[in-house]
């Protein structure tokens, strides 16, 4: 599975390491991917998603079944 947050959506970026002489190189900022359980009040059963941090404020602030319900509208996620 690639590395892509299921709940934001959010992906790695590509950006540039700058030196002192200002030369740049290619790196990459990866994701503060969690792969985590969550309960579903609604399925009375352990959901298993793999999410960035911001993804994890974003469960709590809303709730796991709104963002589940969100995210697959988006397409970020496909659940039975």
């Amino acid at each position: 599975m690639a590395k892509v947050c299921q709940i934001t959506g959010r992906k790695r970026m590509i950006g540039n390491n700058v030196s002192h002489s200002k030369r740049r190189t290619k790196r990459v900022f990866d994701l503060n991917l969690k792969t985590k359980k969550f309960w579903s009040e609604t399925e009375q059963r352990f959901v298993t998603l793999k999410v960035s941090c911001k993804g994890m404020r974003t469960i709590r602030k809303n709730g796991l079944d709104a963002c589940i319900k969100d995210a697959q509208n988006k397409g970020f996620i496909n659940l039975v």
